[in-house]
């Protein structure tokens, strides 16, 4: 029974593209329906057909999302976590594993100095003697190495528990290829189910977000963010170059995606799109 689910949800939803516009072939589509004799038990059969796909689909993206996240946490705190900590203090490595971490809490030491300073200056602190300055500054300075240890050794530990969820995230889609189909096949009719309007709004929502005019602030947060995850160095060259390049090659890629397929799809989303974008 579900395999026949299957079959048919593939040929309700996954049309393909042809010279004609899907519109109007759906048009056509829905003369025929009405003028088949067996339009009403049609409509049930695609209607319990449509539910099985939406529930099997809801069903499938939760597990597909909450597994590799459920198998992070528990990596990271029962396997991962654990090892790194033992080697980590057995080995004594230093504090910092890049000039980035290191720049960072000079940085943030140097202004508890300055803050330190001020507060003396204004009186807020009163008369401290030379030896209470230096006692707060080296608390501040092993509260630093405390930090800067500790988001080490977690850069580590992220990097090995991510390993697990992405194996599992793939696994998971390779094991149950049945149900990715069904969500693809959910996907692609609820896209091609929305009207022009909604369909021109999310394309000018998309490009506004990742490849606008004020989108390399984003992907500038978004890239120190991974970096400073994985404990790799915040090169502001690095950042810059994929600032510079990447937003343009998704930018023609969503332009060729436009040209090559959704101008034969829906056409008149198109035009709206553009209509809309001038």
């Amino acid at each position: 029974m579900k395999y026949w689910n299957l079959k048919k949800i593939n040929q309700l939803t996954l049309d393909k593209t042809g010279i004609i516009p899907r519109s109007i072939s759906k048009i056509f589509e829905r003369f025929k329906k009405e003028l088949n004799p067996n339009s009403e038990l049609d409509a049930i059969e695609e209607f319990k057909i449509a539910k099985y796909q939406t529930v099997t689909s809801i069903k499938y993206v939760i597990f597909l999302l909450t597994m590799p996240i459920v198998i992070n946490q528990l990596s990271k705190s029962f396997i991962v976590g654990p090892l790194v900590d033992y080697f980590w203090n057995k080995h004594n490595h230093d504090i910092f594993i890049n000039k980035s971490q290191e720049e960072r809490a000079f940085a943030e030491l140097e202004r508890f100095e300055e803050e330190l300073h001020f507060d003396m200056l204004i009186g807020k602190l009163g008369q401290l003697s030379t030896v209470n300055i230096n006692k707060k500054i080296a608390n501040k300075a092993l509260d630093l190495a405390i930090q800067y240890t500790i988001e080490s050794s977690n850069a580590i530990k992220n990097i090995v528990a991510d390993l697990f969820s992405v194996t599992v995230f793939m696994a998971i889609i390779i094991f149950t290829k049945r149900q990715f189909s069904i969500l693809k096949s959910f996907i692609n009719e609820l896209i091609y189910g929305l009207s022009d309007t909604a369909k021109a709004f999310l394309i000018i929502l998309f490009t506004d977000m990742f490849v606008g005019f004020h989108s390399p602030h984003g992907w500038e947060i978004i890239i120190e963010t991974i970096l400073r995850h994985f404990g790799l160095p915040e090169s502001r060259e690095f950042i810059f170059i994929f600032i510079s390049t990447f937003p343009v090659i998704l930018d023609t890629i969503f332009k060729y995606w436009i040209f090559r397929y959704l101008n034969r799809i829906s056409p008149s989303a198109v035009a709206t799109y553009h209509n809309m974008n001038e």
